[in-house]
């Protein structure tokens, strides 16, 4: 790993490079296979899990059917749901804390207004499956969404060489009572979502990770319906001085290694511990600061996905935080317990987007829809503010139609 100084030219040229890239390839791609789904459907959804996944599938295939759920125990060991169990548990308690009400607020002279919540009626969710499953992801969606009152949930993810979903990943989604889950990846299986198909339903919402096609697709549908974020590859900044664990650093940023095109970043204060870390074959770099102060800055302008704060007392510099997607604090919180089974959702904003990019919550699943009553004598209050702007904006018809409630009889 290279080792580089706070306000060098290099650094500066990371941070200030540091977007989300989209080669027009992959956005002209993209966009023709999410075109082919609105229009085709199935039809195309089969074709193109034929032409990636190298699966072939027939329309009954691509919903799970009950014989496959209930077959896919068969193969599972006990503490599998030992570990779900707690992890799920988890989740549940962390996202309960967080359910958000609806408001009133009541004015003179008649005035009533409310924000009434309301959950989303249909979330897709999308969980990859390539090399190993991600069955962390199913909970870490599902959960919060349920917690938020969502009804309708359901499950797209790619098939493998059977035709056959994994089994893990299965035996979540039923504990969890999914709605159904379907057999389709990448961008056909966002725009399947996004667009709804004969066998796939229309989403109000898609979550979940995935690769670049998934990504674009993703950005692509945005305003047809909703999404959680347009995510990047993981990365994690990892802040530490002299009195850090090197092994503990190491073995968190070499774990961030295990993602593909995952990154980790070391800023610390300590030329002993950059030395140490420096031999490590990982993607990233070092960053050396004359202070912690000077730390936190930095990792401000990263805008990280995780942050670790690996020093004595770090919650004297959590104030100072003000991006980062999740923020494990002290020896014993590596950013692995996040991911499985801490509670929040390890669904985080990647690639600076934590400026403005929230991690997934029970918000991110309803919708507030805002209430105004008003009666006549608190409408009068307010008729010569109203129609001066009405006139001011060159909207006669707004101006009347506050000025004839006031020539009619009531």
């Amino acid at each position: 790993m290279k080792i580089i100084r706070y306000g060098s030219a290099s650094l500066d040229k990371y941070l200030n490079t540091r977007t989300q890239n989209r080669p027009d390839r992959l956005v002209q791609k993209v966009g023709r296979i999410v075109e082919d789904v609105r229009q085709n459907g199935d039809t195309a959804l089969i074709k193109y899990t034929r032409k990636f996944d190298r699966v072939r599938l027939t329309p009954r295939d691509l919903q799970v059917s009950e014989d496959e759920i209930n077959a896919c125990y068969q193969n599972i060991k006990p503490e599998f749901f030992t570990a779900l169990k707690v992890a799920v548990e988890n989740v549940r308690t962390y996202y309960k804390s967080k359910i958000v009400k609806s408001l009133k607020v009541r004015g003179q002279d008649g005035v009533r207004l409310s924000e009434h919540i309301r959950p989303m009626n249909t979330v897709g969710v999308y969980v990859p499956s390539g090399t190993v499953p991600l069955v962390s992801t199913v909970y870490m969606t599902v959960v919060p969404a349920q917690a938020a009152g969502v009804k309708n949930i359901y499950i797209v993810t790619p098939p493998g060489p059977n035709k056959a979903v994994d089994p893990h990943i299965l035996a979540v989604a039923n504990l969890l009572k999914v709605s159904g889950v379907y057999k389709a990846g990448g961008a056909q299986a966002v725009a399947a979502m996004a667009f709804g198909t004969k066998t796939i339903p229309r989403a109000d919402k898609i979550i979940g990770p995935g690769n670049q096609y998934v990504a674009e697709a993703k950005r692509q549908v945005f305003g047809y319906c909703d999404i959680d974020m347009i995510a990047g590859p993981t990365e994690l900044v990892v802040i530490a001085n002299e009195h850090s664990d090197p092994q503990y650093v190491a073995a968190d940023m070499m774990a961030q290694s295990e993602h593909h095109g995952g990154s980790s970043i070391l800023i610390t204060t300590s030329k002993r511990l950059a030395k140490q870390i420096a031999k490590l074959k990982i993607r990233g770099f070092i960053a050396r600061v004359k202070n912690l102060e000077q730390g936190i800055e930095l990792s401000n302008r990263i805008a990280p996905e995780h942050l670790e704060i690996m020093v004595k007392r770090p919650e004297r510099l959590l104030r100072f935080v003000e991006n980062a997607g999740a923020v494990f604090l002290g020896p014993y919180s590596p950013t692995a317990i996040g991911d499985y089974v801490a509670g929040p959702s390890h669904v985080l904003p990647t690639n600076g987007t934590a400026r403005f990019f929230s991690g997934l919550g029970v918000q991110d699943f309803l919708k507030n829809t805002h209430v105004i009553s008003y009666s006549r004598k608190a409408l009068e209050k307010v008729r010569q503010p109203a129609e001066y702007i009405a006139n001011l904006e060159g909207l006669k018809k707004h101006y009347e139609s506050i000025k004839i409630r006031f020539e009619t009889v009531a």
